[in-house]
């Protein structure tokens, strides 16, 4: 029994660790839980960071309100990745880029083929 909430994910594979491992995912098993347990009870209704999210998906030519089953799981997850900060720590989650987040909410949503397209329109960045 997964202690992991329900998310649903762009292709309907299990979210699970390892899958967000092999899609390149480089937070913490720890990290990875706690935010993935926190998105699911959080409905970010922030103005800048919904801007944010669609800002960053756009160059991609993502409309996230053509997401299927709506925008509201990646606009979730990236919004606690990005009000998550913890300035002591090296390589946290908090230091990321709004690119490089948004490309992790993709990762740990299981939407490979949305990641690919944010990665090729932002080829200076090392996700």
């Amino acid at each position: 029994m997964s202690l992991l909430p329900e998310i649903e994910t762009g292709s309907h594979h299990n979210i699970s660790y390892s899958r967000y491992q092999e899609l390149g995912g480089i937070i913490n098993e720890d990290d990875y839980r706690s935010v993935l347990e926190r998105a699911a009870r959080t409905h970010v209704t922030t103005e800048s960071l919904i801007s944010q999210a669609k800002y960053t998906a756009r160059p991609a030519g993502i409309d996230l309100s053509k997401i299927e089953g709506g925008p509201d799981g990646i606009i979730n997850l990236y919004g606690v990745l990005r009000t998550d900060i913890n300035p002591g720590a090296v390589h946290h989650h908090g230091q990321m880029s709004d690119q490089r987040l948004f490309v992790e909410a993709l990762r740990m949503l299981d939407y490979p083929d949305l990641l690919e397209k944010v990665i090729s329109v932002y080829p200076n960045i090392d996700f």
